[in-house]
């Protein structure tokens, strides 16, 4: 009886660390695209407010609404360069990010995120030049609430979730495809539908990336493997960060008022 009772408390005491462990692990994701979210907005500001003048002498070029650019706001949005600043970060994704994380350490794969946020940040500068500041700040905090419930209800539920993989991949796959044939189509019906599929899908991801995120903590906790757990946390913020970004586009299609 007794050695029963010392393996039972054994087992609590394991259960309570993996607990306080995995709070842990998740505040660092969280605190993670937290960091990654401030980057992106501070640089999308940043470049915007360099990318635009109220001085006709010194304009390079001016936008459809009046808005006039210096140089380089007419080499970001007008010249070819603009392929490479919209582009970057996918290939980053697609051919860098696993890359990262297998060979850098820890310490260097957190600086590939801030580094890629920072990117994401110059290729959506246009957002501050095309839609209002106040519709930007409403999207961005309708965005928050509905991330955090996502998340949550993923991070609570006991359904599991994991089968959503493959089929939200394929979606995503799917919504790239026809984003690329939509910029020589320019069609507005069709950007209206990607826009409501696309926010339907990074919505599910949200939440399926939050229980992945909680799962993989729970089956390696044991191992110890503090440099591993630590690139976990980053490959998890990124793909929550990712979420986020795409709901917020996507809702500002529909919410956001054009300067």
């Amino acid at each position: 009886m007794a050695e029963f009772d010392t393996i039972r408390t054994a087992a609590g005491a394991r259960a309570v660390q993996i607990d306080e462990g995995l709070r842990a692990h998740m505040n660092k994701v969280y605190g993670t695209m937290s960091v990654g979210m401030l980057i992106t907005a501070l640089a999308a500001w940043a470049i915007a407010g360099l990318a635009t003048t109220t001085d006709a002498s010194v304009a390079a070029a001016q936008l459809g609404n009046g808005t006039m650019l210096t140089q380089l706001g007419a080499a970001l949005y007008l010249s070819p360069l603009r392929w490479v600043v919209m582009l970057l970060p996918l290939a980053f994704i697609f051919f860098g990010w696993g890359a990262l994380m297998r060979r850098a350490p820890a310490a260097g794969v957190q600086l590939g995120f801030f580094v890629f946020a920072m990117a994401i940040g110059l290729s959506l500068s246009s957002i501050f030049i095309v839609f209002t500041s106040f519709s930007i700040a409403q999207t961005f905090i309708v965005t928050a609430i509905a991330f955090a419930g996502l998340s949550l209800w993923g991070y609570t539920t006991k359904k599991d979730i994991s089968g959503w993989g493959s089929f939200l991949i394929m979606g995503v796959i799917g919504l790239i495809v026809a984003m690329v044939v939509n910029i020589f189509l320019q069609s507005p019906a069709m950007m209206f539908a990607i826009s409501a599929i696309g926010l339907l899908i990074f919505a599910a991801l949200t939440a399926f990336h939050t229980q992945e995120i909680k799962n993989t903590y729970i089956a390696h906790a044991s191992h110890g493997d503090q440099e591993w757990m630590d690139k976990a946390a980053y490959d998890g913020a990124l793909s929550l960060y990712i979420s986020f970004l795409n709901m917020f586009q996507f809702l500002l299609m529909f919410m956001g008022q054009q300067e």
